[in-house]
């Protein structure tokens, strides 16, 4: 079940790059990245103050604003403002490489991966950005710069919001990442509106807006984050290496874009890849081992 919503999310964030490039015609990047945010905000509030959830205790606070900054405000303004200036093959270098971030970043939140896992992840990553090499990727510019940066975002905000999961359910996390992120979402987002307001409005921006609001920012996120949580960091966050394959499937179903060769025979490394990094047997603490803070030991009465 871990696994099936793992691959559920990595399938609602494979169409991202896209929506964000239709919607850029009409809505400039901050917009985009930020103002995404402050609409998702809208039904995770409601969720919430319908099943009446608990404001977070102090103790889950830090872990939910590095959420927030992770993937509320870092990755999403990183990658739409290079997606200004770069292609969503350009762009596919930091999805095949988020992953591995995403897995460094669970390592050093405790998770202990075996040398064949790292082995068979560094293995996947090559393979996603010598694919993207492939496609035509000049030198290193401002854009590049920019990736870098939604690389260290996203990976922080994936390994916190799935570890969090454990401790809450995945779709509380990310609404209360969002809600908690509206006293700087809001008034960039104002901003962004104001100095740079949209211009011709068409169907197809708005559906791109719309997509990256509801499914990239807020439901991928409900099946992501549970996902994590129950595989584990570092062994989840490899199904993320199917997704810059996914794009380019949706692209050729979607945009009618021609499907080469290389593309078949990098999916089928990846997923080569991907299982042997399944496979890959983790040397975790077990969760058995770490007294549970509900329980308490019950006083046993002697007559």
């Amino acid at each position: 079940m871990g696994l099936l919503l793992a691959v559920l999310g990595v399938v609602t964030f494979s169409l991202t790059f896209p929506a964000t490039q239709k919607a850029l015609p009409s809505f400039n990047a901050w917009t985009i990245g930020i103002g995404r945010a402050v609409i998702a905000a809208i039904p995770a509030a409601i969720w919430l103050m319908v099943k009446r959830v608990p404001r977070p205790s102090r103790e889950h606070l830090i872990p939910l604003l590095l959420v927030g900054v992770g993937i509320v405000a870092g990755y999403p303004i990183f990658t739409a403002l290079a997606l200004e200036h770069v292609s969503s093959g350009h762009a596919a270098v930091v999805t095949g490489l988020l992953p591995l971030a995403t897995a460094v970043f669970g390592r050093l939140r405790g998770e202990r991966p075996s040398a064949l896992f790292w082995w068979a992840s560094a293995a996947g990553a090559a393979v996603i950005v010598a694919y993207s090499l492939q496609h035509g990727i000049d030198g290193l510019a401002f854009a590049d710069l920019l990736l870098l940066g939604s690389l260290i975002t996203g990976g922080l905000g994936y390994a916190e919001g799935g570890r969090l999961s454990k401790m809450m359910p995945g779709w509380q996390v990310i609404s209360w990442g969002l809600v908690l992120s509206l006293p700087v979402t809001v008034p960039i987002t104002a901003v962004s509106l104001a100095v740079s307001p949209p211009h011709d409005i068409a169907a197809q921006p708005l559906i791109g807006l719309a997509y990256v609001s509801l499914f990239s920012m807020f439901l991928g996120f409900c099946a992501w984050y549970p996902g994590l949580a129950r595989v584990g960091v570092t062994r989840g966050s490899q199904i993320q290496l199917l997704q810059p394959l996914l794009t380019v499937g949706w692209a050729a179903l979607l945009l009618d874009e021609s499907i080469s060769a290389w593309t078949l025979a990098a999916a089928v490394l990846v997923l080569a890849c991907v299982g042997l990094a399944q496979w890959a047997r983790l040397s975790m603490t077990p969760p058995s081992a770490k007294p549970a803070v509900s329980e308490k030991p019950v006083p046993v009465e002697t007559s």
